[in-house]
C-alpha cells in the first residue's frame, strides 16, 4: 500500500538547499548598516549599504565647489578659495528633505557661517583669553542645536567646523568683511544651486522612503518563508527575525510618514501625490501588522498542512510585494490585470484554513490597493488637509529648546560635554597654531556623540576611513604635478566621496579624504601630500581618543539604568496595546486605536533594542543583569506583541468579547474575562515597576489566550523572578488552582 505524501518531507527537502540555508545564517550573522538594524545588537551597524550610493548628489556637490575652485585657476583671487570651502561646507550641512525647511537651514547656516568666520577671524589675535570663551559658548549652542531635528544637528556641526577654519589666521577689518562675503556668497550659492538650478523632484524623497517600505516588507516575507519552511528554526531564530526586519520595517514607516507629513505641511494642502504616497505607506503597514500574526501562527503551529499553504502564500507574496516598490520608486505604471492574477494565484488553497484564509485576503487586499495606485486609473483624491496644522513658528523653536533644558536629557548633557571637551582643544590649537591643527577640533566635534557606544563606533569608523583615504589621495597627490592637475581631480574625487555619504560613514571618510588632501595642496601649497596624509591621520587618532575618554568621563550615560527607563516604556506601551485589541477589538479597529497602540508599541521597542545595542557596545554593560534581563524581556514582548496582532486578525467566528459579555455569558465568557483582566493588569502592574502581581484566575485558560498567558507568564517571571515563585509555590498549594 502506497504511503500518503508528507507535505512536511516537502518543506524539508525544500530547505536543505544550500542556497537558502546560507541566506538564512548570513541573514541571521549579518551586520546591520546606517538604514538596515542587524539582528545581533552586540555587533556594530558598520556594514555597507550600496543602496545609499547617489551618484546626482554627488555630482551636484562637486559642481557647488568644484567650479569656484576651478575659476581660482583663472582668476587667481585667494577670497575665492574662501568660497569654495563654504560651498562644500553647506553641502555637508544640507541631507536634503522638503524645500522649504531645507531652505529655511541653509540660509541660516549661511549667514551664521558669515558672521563666524569674520567674528573670530578678527577676534583671533587677542589669544586665547578672549576666543576660548566665546568659542565654547558657540560650540554650545552648535551642538544643542540637535533638540531641533537631524538637519539642524547636521548645520550645527558644520558650523564649528566654520568656526575652526576661521581660527587658522587671523583678519583684518577689511578682510574680515571679504571673507564673511565670500563665506555668504559660497553658501547662498551651493543652495541656490541645490534648490533652484538643479531642483531635485520634490516627490522623489518621499517615493523612494515609502518604496523602501515595501522592498522591506518582502525581505520580512522572504526570511519568514525561510522560517516556515526549516524544521530547525526556534525561538532564537524567530527571536533574530523579529529583532531585524520588525526594527528595519518600523524604522522604516516613520522615516516615510515623517516625510510624508512634511512635504504636506510644506505645500498647506496636499496634493495627489502626496495622497497617493500616504494610502501606499498605510497599505503597507497594515500589511506589515498581519505579517506579524502570521509569524505568531507560523512559531506556534507547526502543522505540516498549514506550514505548506503558509510557504506557498509567502513565497508568491514577496515578488508582488517587489513589483510594487519598484513601480513606486521609479513611479511607473503597473500591468494590473497581470498583478490581479498573481494576487488571485496567491490566494488560492485557503478555504479549509479559516484563519489563515483572512490574513491571506488582508494582505493580498493591501497589495491590491499599492498596485491600483501605479495604474493611470489609480486613486487621485483632491486636496484636504494632512492632520493637524503645523505648530507656529515661535512653539517649534522655544518648545524643543524648554523641553531638552534639563540634565536628565542626553541633548543638553552632549552640549555640555562637547564645548567642555573642544574648549581646551581649541585653547592648544591657538597656542601651537599650524596649517592642520584644526583638524583636532574637527575630529573631536565630529567623532563626539551623545552616547558612548555611537562615539566609539564614529571614532572606529573615522579613524579606519582616514588612514586608508589619507593613502590613496596622497598617491593621487603625487601623481598630479600641477594645480590645474590637482583642480581637475577634485571633481571626480568630490563624485565619488558625496555620492558615497549614505552608503556607510566609514566608507564615506574613505573617500572623501583624498578630497581632503588634494584641497589642501590647492589652498595650501607647500606641503608634501604624504605629510598631510599622515598628519591627518595623526591629528584623527589624537581626536578620536579624545572623544572616546570624554564619553566615558564627563557625565556619560549609564546604559544599564537607560534600558531599565526604556523597558518600563515598552511594557507599558504593551499593556495599553493588550487593553486595547482585548477589551473591544471591533471597535478598536473602527476608531483606529488599535493600530495607534500597535504602532507605539513598535516603536517602543525600537527604542529598547537601541538601548540594548548602546549598553552591549559600552565595556561590561553588557554582562549587567538588568541587560540581560531586558534582552529577555525584549525577545517576550516582541512574542507579546505578535499574538495582539495574530488576535487583532483573528478569523474568530465568536463575537468580540464585549459583547459576548453583554449577552449570555457561559463558562468560556467567564474565563475569557477573568484572563484578560489577568492579562491586561499583570502588564500594568509590571509596567509600574511596583505594586503586587495579580493572582492567576481559578478558572480554565481560554483557547485564544493560551498562548498569550504563557508569554506574560514568562515576562513576569522576567522581571519580577522573586513575586513568580511565589505564585507558583502558591498555586501548587491550592489544587486545582489557576486553571491548570
Amino acid at each position: 500500500m502506497s504511503l500518503p505524501p508528507n507535505p512536511r518531507a516537502k518543506v524539508s527537502g525544500a530547505v536543505s538547499g544550500g542556497l537558502r540555508r546560507r541566506r538564512v545564517a548570513g541573514f541571521l550573522m549579518g551586520r546591520g548598516s546606517l538604514s538596515t538594524p542587524g539582528a545581533n545588537l552586540a555587533r556594530l551597524p558598520i556594514a555597507l549599504d550600496p543602496r545609499g550610493l547617489s551618484i546626482v548628489e554627488g555630482i551636484r556637490a562637486a559642481c557647488a565647489f568644484g567650479t569656484v575652485i576651478l575659476l581660482h585657476e583663472f582668476v587667481a583671487w585667494p577670497p575665492l578659495l574662501i568660497m569654495a570651502l563654504a560651498a562644500n561646507l553647506t553641502c555637508f550641512a544640507d541631507i536634503g528633505g522638503p524645500m522649504r525647511s531645507r531652505l529655511m537651514v541653509l540660509a541660516v547656516f549661511s549667514v551664521l557661517g558669515s558672521l563666524i568666520w569674520s567674528l573670530f577671524g578678527l577676534l583671533q589675535p587677542h589669544g586665547p583669553a578672549l576666543v576660548v570663551p566665546l568659542a565654547t559658548v558657540v560650540i554650545f549652542c552648535c551642538s544643542y542645536a540637535r533638540v531641533w531635528g537631524v538637519q539642524e544637528q547636521t548645520a550645527g556641526n558644520v558650523l564649528v567646523l566654520v568656526l575652526a577654519f576661521a581660527l587658522d589666521r587671523p583678519l583684518t577689518g577689511g578682510e574680515a568683511v571679504v571673507a564673511g562675503a565670500m563665506v555668504l556668497a559660497g553658501g547662498l550659492w551651493a543652495t541656490v544651486l541645490a534648490l533652484a538650478l538643479w531642483r531635485l523632484n520634490p516627490y522623489r524623497p518621499t517615493q523612494r522612503a515609502v518604496a523602501e517600505v515595501w522592498r522591506r516588507l518582502a525581505l520580512l516575507s522572504g526570511d519568514l518563508e525561510d522560517l516556515a519552511a526549516s524544521d530547525e528554526a526556534g525561538a532564537a531564530g524567530f527571536d533574530d527575525h523579529a529583532r531585524a526586519h520588525r526594527r528595519g520595517v518600523r524604522e522604516a514607516i516613520e522615516l516615510a510618514r515623517g516625510l510624508i507629513v512634511d512635504l504636506a505641511r510644506s505645500r498647506e494642502r496636499v496634493s495627489d501625490r502626496t495622497a497617493q504616497a500616504l494610502i501606499r505607506l498605510e497599505s503597507a503597514e497594515q500589511i506589515f501588522a498581519a505579517l506579524i500574526a502570521l509569524s505568531d501562527r507560523i512559531e506556534a503551529d507547526r502543522n505540516p498542512n498549514r506550514q505548506v499553504r503558509t510557504r506557498r502564500l509567502l513565497r508568491r507574496l514577496r515578488p508582488l510585494l517587489l513589483v510594487v516598490a519598484r513601480a513606486i520608486r521609479d513611479d511607473t505604471v503597473l500591468d494590473l490585470p497581470r498583478i490581479e492574477r498573481s494576487i488571485a494565484r496567491a490566494g488560492r488553497g485557503f478555504a479549509s484554513d479559516p484563519a489563515l484564509k483572512s490574513l491571506a485576503e488582508r494582505i493580498l487586499d493591501r497589495v491590491r490597493i499599492g498596485a491600483k495606485l501605479s495604474t493611470p486609473e489609480g486613486y487621485r483624491p483632491g486636496g484636504t488637509l494632512l492632520g493637524s496644522a503645523s505648530l507656529p513658528l515661535r512653539q517649534r523653536m522655544l518648545g524643543p529648546l524648554k523641553a531638552n533644558f534639563t540634565l536628565a536629557s542626553p541633548n543638553l548633557r552632549h552640549a555640555i560635554r562637547a564645548s567642555t571637551v573642544t574648549a581646551p582643544v581649541l585653547g592648544l590649537t591657538l597656542l601651537w597654531p599650524g596649517p592642520f591643527t584644526h583638524w583636532l577640533t574637527i575630529t573631536v566635534v565630529l567623532t563626539m556623540q551623545p552616547f558612548y557606544a555611537a562615539t566609539w563606533q564614529r571614532a572606529l569608523e573615522r579613524i579606519g576611513g582616514t588612514v586608508l583615504g589619507g593613502l590613496f589621495g596622497a598617491l593621487l597627490a603625487s601623481l598630479a604635478t600641477t594645480t590645474l592637475a590637482l583642480s581637475a581631480l577634485i571633481f571626480p574625487l568630490s563624485i565619488i566621496g558625496f555620492a558615497a555619504r549614505q552608503v556607510s560613514y566609514a566608507f564615506f571618510i574613505a573617500c572623501l579624504t583624498p578630497l581632503v588632501v588634494l584641497l589642501v595642496e590647492v589652498m595650501e601649497p607647500g606641503h608634501a601630500s604624504w605629510e598631510v596624509a599622515g598628519m591627518r591621520a595623526l591629528f584623527t587618532l589624537l581626536g578620536g581618543l579624545i572623544a572616546v575618554a570624554s564619553s566615558l568621563l564627563l557625565w556619560p550615560v549609564w546604559e544599564p539604568d537607560q534600558v531599565r527607563l526604556e523597558l518600563r516604556k515598552a511594557v507599558k506601551a504593551h499593556a495599553d496595546f493588550a487593553r486595547t485589541v482585548l477589551s473591544n477589538r471591533a471597535e478598536a479597529e473602527r476608531s483606529g486605536a488599535a493600530e495607534a497602540a500597535a504602532r507605539a508599541s513598535g516603536l517602543a521597542l525600537n527604542t529598547l533594542e537601541a538601548a540594548l545595542s548602546r549598553a552591549l557596545q559600552q565595556p561590561r554593560a553588557g554582562r549587567h543583569p538588568q541587560v540581560e534581563t531586558a534582552m529577555v524581556a525584549d525577545a517576550t514582548l516582541r512574542r507579546i506583541g505578535a499574538r495582539l496582532s495574530a488576535l487583532r486578525h483573528a478569523a474568530d467566528p465568536k463575537p468580540d468579547l464585549a459583547e459576548e459579555l453583554a449577552g449570555d455569558a457561559g463558562d468560556e465568557a467567564e474565563a475569557c474575562r477573568a484572563w484578560t483582566l489577568w492579562i491586561t493588569t499583570t502588564l500594568a502592574r509590571l509596567a509600574e515597576d511596583g505594586g503586587a502581581l495579580p493572582v492567576h484566575p481559578d478558572l480554565p485558560r481560554a483557547e485564544s489566550l493560551v498562548r498569550l498567558v504563557t508569554q506574560v507568564e514568562l515576562l513576569a517571571e522576567t522581571l519580577r523572578p522573586q513575586r513568580s515563585r511565589e505564585e507558583a509555590a502558591l498555586v501548587q498549594a491550592v489544587p486545582g488552582a489557576g486553571g491548570r
